[in-house]
Order: C-alpha cells, then structure tokens, then sequence
C-alpha cells in the first residue's frame, strides 16, 4: 500500500510537471545553431581562425547553447536576466532608444557590448574570453528572438497559454521552439535554406546599430502581440503567417554576429 500510495504521488508529480507552461531560452537549441551556423559561412578567414583558437574544436553552432545549457547550476544564476530586454508597449523608435539608454539593470542589450570589450582584451584569460565568445554567439540569437524584446508582465509571451497543433504551449515557447521545429530540418539544412540575403539586405543588416536591432525586433515583437491572443489555437495558418518574418530574424542575427566577429578580429 505504502508503495503504491508513493507511485501515485509521483506520477501526480510528474503530469503536474509536464502540464506546466516552460520557461524558455531564445530559440530553443536548433534556433541559436542555425544562428551560429550562418555566421560561420560570412566570418573572413582571419576571423574564423581566431573564433577556433578562443573555442578549441566547438563550431559558433555548437557553442551557441551553452549559455542555456548552464542554467541547470545555479552558480550561473546570475545571468538569467543577460538574455532578453523587457521593453513597455506602444513606443516609437525614439522611445525604444530612450528606455535602452536608461534601462541599466544587466540586460541582453547592455551585454553584448561587454562579451565584445572582453574578446578584445589582450588581458583576459582563454577561458573568459570562451565564456564571453559563447555567450556573444548566444545573445545575437536572443537579441533577434522578438519575444526576448517583450513585455515583462507577461514574462515576454510565456504567461500568454495558446495552443499549438492542440498541444498547450505559450507564446513564448511557439517562437523559441515550435515554429522552427515545425518545419523538420536539421539545424544545417534550415541554414543552407534561408540564407539567401541580397545584397542590399547584407548592407544593411551589416550596418545597422545594436538599437536598430533591438527597435527591430520590438516592431515583430509588436506585430506578433497584435495577431497572437491568450487561448489562440495556433497551426498551419499561424506558421503561413510568420515563417518568413522568423527566417528572416534567425539570418540577421547570424549576418550581424559574422559582422561583430569579423570586426574584433578585423
């Protein structure tokens, strides 16, 4: 009797877990390699070789989770908070560039600065400089994930419950993992696939500010808020919807992370 009371227990245990809405990183980890993946083909061969020297045999794909990965030990704890921004609703540009400029608690937006002042530092040691290299590869992926640009009352879409196929899920979770999953291809053949960016977009992307990326993402973070409520059933139409806006934000954010890299290692 005592066993079979604790059987049940623990299985009440277990659907409690399974019915719980996730807390998700950006991407999920197929989305940060496509990220690290596309960088890989745009880095110039000096800036390749000085990623290899600060990661050893790891590839920008491989590297990409490991910011996410360590959130199981708690000596990491602290930087929970590195890899989104939490931005109000309804601002302009010029807003969005105000609350970034004032906003000082540690934040995706002010630490990507940080992981490129430390891989620039002849001082460093090899291993701050790969903490700091898989961390920068992480946080362009988090940076270009728009619901890592979300509100923080509902926790960047993760208290927004929808449905996803019929399974429960949340919004955050469907831009993390359930939208790039939904398309079936491995990390490699989605980067082969979507990389196709003309030369004007190359330009730009390139050019464009660590501001400009973030108002970016806030603006599909918008467009996603707008057309997403509480208990949507989400399938086919949802992903007919935003697919491309998703592709397109996981190629920026591999472009602009080839961009930064190259630029450290000029």
């Amino acid at each position: 009797m005592i066993l079979a009371h604790q059987l049940k227990k623990a299985l009440i245990a277990i659907a409690l877990i399974a019915y719980l809405p996730l807390t998700a990183g950006a991407w999920g980890m197929t989305g940060h390699r496509i990220v690290g993946q596309i960088a890989d083909y745009y880095l110039t061969s000096k800036a390749r070789k000085a990623v290899m020297q600060v990661l050893g045999t790891e590839s920008p794909a491989m590297a990409s989770n490991w910011p996410d990965f360590i959130k199981s030990d708690s000596t990491y704890n602290y930087l929970s908070s590195w890899h989104y921004v939490n931005l109000p609703g309804n601002l302009d540009q010029n807003g969005v560039f105000n609350f970034l400029d004032s906003y000082k608690e540690a934040n995706v937006y002010n630490k990507i600065p940080e992981m490129i002042a430390i891989l620039k530092d002849k001082q460093k040691t090899g291993a701050e400089k790969k903490m700091a290299m898989r961390l920068l590869i992480h946080f362009l992926g988090d940076i270009h994930q728009p619901m890592h640009t979300a509100r923080k009352d509902d926790l960047g879409g993760n208290k927004v419950n929808v449905t996803w196929f019929g399974q429960r899920s949340n919004l955050h979770r469907v831009w993390d993992e359930q939208l790039i999953d939904y398309q079936q291809l491995s990390y490699t053949e989605y980067a082969v696939a979507i990389n196709h960016p003309t030369k004007e977009q190359l330009t730009k992307w390139r050019s464009d500010s660590l501001k400009e990326t973030v108002y970016e993402s806030y603006e599909a973070c918008n467009k996603i808020y707008a057309a997403t409520k509480a208990d949507d059933k989400l399938s086919y139409r949802y992903n007919f919807e935003f697919v491309d806006l998703m592709n397109e934000q996981l190629l920026k954010g591999g472009v602009r992370l080839a961009q930064i890299l190259n630029t450290i290692y000029g």
